[in-house]
């Protein structure tokens, strides 16, 4: 029986997997993961993502052997590893499912073109967004640029219901390539490793996934829409990771909540949307897939930030704000959080986020950068697509004349300040350092910047 190859991804679970599915069904599935920093335009992970990786891979191994499905691990460029498995295998099948960065799609479309000219059977799912992102447009025919009438659209719509785990004894029983060790791709930090808060706040397996979710829906989906704001408090999902990493699938969310949604008050609408938001997110990259490095407004291409150089250069502003020393307790806090777990709350995230663009006067880009190089959360469309709305240049965006106050924000949002004191605690002490600027001066400056673009 010819070999049938399920190509993972972002997608690393096998339940609600239909790429995983079709490959099983044929009865003698193998699943391939490649680890692809070399492809033109693939963006390389950051270290916290490939921290999670790791412990993804480790997972999904597990639950596959648990099926009797082995799988292969390769690094290289997709378009030449993946051929070079289907020929070494004798494959007669290569599913997939869909991915909607643009240089990803290439890939894809590349290899569905090598597959069919070589006799093998090759098709693609929808598996990790609620909407394929060419099948939402307005009324004149055109991307949708502002969230609420796009989340009012896609909404409206019906979506499948969650997909089941395959049976047991599907995998491929003959002779198999040779696979990597994943030690050898040396995605865990060593030297030094800094990886320890990971560790204590993570498990990066679907089960967890599974558990956050649970956990969330039965005890505070109730009273999101306050506590979502609240950092002091744990009254979000901290799904985000499985999510961007296909641990769990958006259908396996939406379904769970809408089970729950007639007894949950207000917050289940809030959280729906918040799955909504992803979708825009993604919306936007398929329709500009230089979402990183592009100002969707493109009269932010003058405005005179300081540009990406101040991180390569490590300028001292730069430098307090990555390691959580500004004097500003609220910023300090976030960008300790962020390092210590590989997270950030989000409402805290705007505010540093605002800071370092409006008061620091740094390119939303650099930002954006660090962000993706310590989230383990960290998405090709949602991080780029919130730095944008931060900075004013996105779709949808917050006006750049919204520029948060992180003290006003604190007072706020951690009325206590048991979310600063946690990651700040010196802040306590007499020593603690005068912020590094002056919130007043600078936003009067960023104000008088964006008036020179107006």
């Amino acid at each position: 029986m010819q070999a049938s190859i399920v190509w993972f991804r972002d997608d690393l679970r096998v339940a609600d997997n239909p790429a995983l599915l079709a490959a099983a069904a044929e009865g003698s599935a193998v699943a391939l993961y490649v680890l692809d920093e070399e492809s033109a335009g693939i963006r390389p992970l950051g270290g916290a993502a490939k921290w999670w990786l790791h412990h993804a891979l480790v997972d999904l191994h597990a639950e596959l052997g648990k099926l009797g499905i082995p799988l292969l691990l390769r690094r290289g460029s997709a378009a030449e590893v993946v051929p070079a498995v289907g020929v070494e295998l004798g494959a007669g099948s290569l599913y997939w499912n869909r991915r909607y960065g643009g240089h990803e799609r290439s890939v894809d479309a590349d290899l569905k073109e090598w597959a069919g000219t070589h006799g093998i059977h090759a098709e693609s799912f929808q598996a990790s967004l609620l909407h394929e992102p060419w099948t939402l447009r307005t009324g004149a025919g055109n991307p949708y640029q502002v969230f609420t009438p796009f989340w009012r659209a896609l909404s409206e719509r019906d979506f499948r219901a969650p997909l089941g785990t395959p049976d047991v004894g599907r995998g491929h029983a003959g002779d198999l390539p040779d696979s990597d060790r994943l030690e050898a791709w040396e995605l865990l930090p060593e030297k030094p490793d800094w990886a320890g808060g990971l560790r204590e706040s993570w498990q990066p397996t679907a089960v967890a996934g599974w558990e956050a979710l649970e956990l969330f829906l039965d005890s505070n989906v109730g009273n999101y829409s306050e506590a979502r704001d609240r950092p002091d408090q744990a009254g979000t999902s901290r799904i985000s990771p499985y999510l961007r990493w296909g641990q769990l699938s958006p259908f396996q969310v939406w379904n769970a909540l809408a089970e729950r949604r007639g007894d949950a008050g207000p917050g289940a609408g809030i959280f729906a949307s918040e799955l909504g938001w992803r979708e825009f997110c993604w919306h936007q990259l398929y329709h500009h897939p230089d979402l990183a490095t592009v100002n969707l407004r493109r009269k932010f291409d003058d405005f005179p930030w300081l540009g990406t150089e101040a991180r390569r250069g490590g300028s001292p502003h730069w430098r307090a704000w990555c390691t959580g020393t500004t004097g500003i307790p609220l910023v300090d806090a976030g960008q300790r959080e962020l390092w210590h777990t590989g997270f950030m709350h989000n409402r805290v995230r705007m505010v540093a986020a605002s800071f370092l663009i409006k008061n620091l006067g740094i390119d939303w880009r650099a930002g954006e950068q660090w962000f993706w190089d310590t989230l383990v959360d960290a998405d090709a469309a949602s991080n780029p697509a919130n730095w944008q709305w931060v900075a004013g240049s996105g779709a949808d965006a917050s006006p750049f004349f919204r520029i948060f106050n992180p003290v006003t924000q604190a007072k706020k949002f951690d009325p206590a300040a048991g979310y600063v004191v946690r990651w700040v605690p010196e802040v306590l002490e007499p020593g603690y350092p005068e912020p590094i600027v002056d919130l007043q001066k600078t936003r009067r400056a960023a104000l008088e910047a964006y008036a020179s673009i107006k």
